[in-house]
């Protein structure tokens, strides 16, 4: 049976998704699910739903999505009605992106129903270790501790994605297992690391290098300008921690395991780059992602122009 309340925290969407399957699933087939939008939703009408009987029968789930700002504003009276409410009337999920543990509300839902978190892991380590359980328990998918490690690398914490390419590894060996050559071997990663080797040539100030590799990889493939923005941001975020939070960095050193020059270079480009150059190009990327959008332009010349900016940030240092 279901507990009487719910939090969903976390940012991972596949996360907060496959714990809501599982809670209607455990509900039962005859569950009333109703979602509501917790930036507008009323409380009387959250509560008159939870309160009423569905009208099939069985449980009523009722989940509030974004209730972040549904919490915020009816904080007292949730209070009291999750400490309050019993077993055996209505479910309620709250989906939010976060919640405090030193807030009273966390510590009357963890008492009385359940908190499931919905974060990816941060660390390589545990990222991959995620991959290699996923892939057996929901793909009967064995997966090499080195399949994991590039699997982890080459997607990053984007679970929805990994678990969608774990589907089709599964396909592949039919039984078998996934090692990293299989992994590296398959047509659309070989696309993510030309894009992973063009901001290596950008954080190497190979910026001839990186444009002739962009053109190229446009030519071949013309979806490769769905990915760039993604490839560049994640880019950017790196050159962020880099400068801002030189700990933090070190996590995702990483990903130059088998390339201690290209860690020296990579941070000698971000202080290069610096915090004002930073929020420099983080601007510009985001006017790129809107000229691209509105049709302004080509992205071919949008993403030069970021590009060939890049290296006027460096050039001043």
């Amino acid at each position: 049976m279901l507990k009487t309340v719910y939090a969903l925290v976390g940012g991972d969407l596949f996360l907060q998704l496959e714990a809501m399957a599982k809670l209607v699933r455990q509900a039962g087939a005859e569950a009333h699910r109703i979602d509501v939008d917790g930036e507008t939703a009323e409380l009387a009408t959250v509560l008159d739903e939870l309160r009423t009987f569905s009208m099939f029968g069985g449980n009523k789930v009722v989940v509030v999505r974004e209730a972040g700002d549904f919490i915020g504003r009816y904080r007292d009276a949730l209070e009291k009605f999750i400490e309050h409410w019993r077993a055996g009337g209505g479910t309620l999920v709250f989906r939010v992106r976060s919640l405090p543990k030193t807030q009273r509300i966390y510590k009357l839902i963890e008492k009385t129903g359940q908190i499931i978190v919905c974060e990816a892991p941060e660390r390589p380590g545990d990222l991959a270790a995620w991959a290699a359980q996923r892939a057996k328990a929901a793909h009967g998918l064995e997966l090499t501790g080195d399949g994991a490690q590039q699997l982890a690398e080459l997607i990053g914490r984007d679970l929805g994605r990994m678990d969608n390419e774990l589907a089709k590894l599964a396909l592949r060996v039919n039984g078998g297992k996934a090692d990293a050559a299989l992994v590296t071997s398959s047509a659309s990663f070989q696309r993510e690391q030309e894009m992973k080797a063009l901001t290596m040539d950008l954080s190497a100030g190979q910026f001839a290098q990186a444009i002739s590799r962009w053109r190229q990889l446009l030519q071949t493939d013309p979806t490769t300008e769905f990915r760039a923005l993604v490839w560049l941001t994640l880019w950017l975020e790196d050159v962020r921690a880099a400068v801002a939070e030189p700990p933090r960095f070190q996590k995702f050193g990483w990903k130059y395991r088998n390339d201690p020059a290209g860690l020296q270079r990579f941070t000698q480009s971000a202080r290069a780059i610096g915090a004002d150059g930073l929020a420099r190009l983080m601007h510009l990327l985001a006017q790129v992602d809107y000229l691209s959008k509105s049709g302004v332009g080509d992205m071919l010349r949008n993403v030069e122009m970021f590009l060939l900016s890049v290296a006027g940030q460096q050039a001043r240092a």
